[in-house]
């Protein structure tokens, strides 16, 4: 008895054969993009929080400012204190 070769071993081989494809009849001169408005803001906002990431959290302006101030003798009063002690209760929440 014989058998006879009826088709191929695997039945899908004819569907994975990659086909050419097909040409184009529009040829552009040169490629472009378009990028909408939301997409240009969120542009602009990612670049500036990665500024803002990598930006030292000590302002060193201020803290020359803060020193001098406190250098000088006339600074440092009843008023200055109260200032003070008010804001650093407001912080602490006390």
């Amino acid at each position: 008895m014989t058998i006879d070769k009826l088709g191929s071993v695997n039945p899908l081989q004819h569907y994975n054969r990659p086909e050419k494809a097909a040409k184009s009849a529009y040829k552009s001169e040169q490629d472009s993009i378009s990028v909408s408005k939301e997409a240009r803001t969120m542009g602009e906002l990612y670049q500036v929080a990665e500024i803002v990431r990598n930006t030292d959290d000590i302002r060193y302006d201020r803290v020359e400012e803060v020193k001098r101030k406190l250098q000088d003798p006339s600074y440092i009063n009843n008023a200055v204190v109260n200032i003070v002690a008010d804001r650093i209760m407001d912080v602490f929440k006390i």
